[in-house]
């Protein structure tokens, strides 16, 4: 069976495409890996750094979701869970009416590194209000993922059943 390409496809193919594809010819439903990949998605951009594999791993766990493919898409969202961290605090803030914070991520760093114990109590409230500002466009986000990707492994697993059938 011709199965997935193989080291010549370009590293994003070879890192999370073909990853996920191999999930549905080991007997992974499309349903539940649309779910898995859109729930990695919105736990993948949760606010608070350090927490975003942990979160998905409990996640998956619990939900029973497959737990490489939580993890690629969580790993590949690291730019977005990074450029989004400041946007989330600004938006939780805005909508609690709280006044807003006048840091930079770079600074913030620093200040956590430097003082753990004193950051959070310092900021506990601000990754509240960042969390909230996360749940109202995560829900969505989720959904939203799911409805696109589902058609797109649909298609996939249909695709790769008929070359395993044209290939035995």
């Amino acid at each position: 069976m011709n199965e997935l390409p193989c080291q010549t496809a370009p590293w994003w193919k070879r890192w999370f495409i073909h990853p996920i594809l191999k999930q549905l010819t080991q007997g992974i439903s499309a349903e539940k890996l649309a779910w898995t990949i859109a729930i990695g998605c919105g736990l993948g951009i949760f606010p608070i750094m350090g927490t975003t594999s942990l979160i998905c791993f409990i996640a998956a766990a619990a939900l029973g979701l497959n737990q490489p493919v939580i993890q690629i898409v969580c790993h590949s969202l690291w730019p977005a869970h990074l450029a989004l961290i400041l946007p989330f605090i600004k938006l939780g803030q805005w909508i609690h009416g709280a006044p807003p914070i006048h840091s930079s991520i770079p600074t913030l760093l620093k200040e956590f590194f430097a003082h753990p114990w004193q950051f959070f109590q310092d900021y506990w409230l601000t990754a509240w209000h960042a969390i909230v500002a996360w749940l109202l466009l995560a829900l969505p986000l989720i959904f939203l993922t799911r409805l696109i990707i589902l058609p797109v492994l649909r298609a996939a697993a249909l695709r790769l059943e008929k070359r395993k059938e044209t290939s035995a």
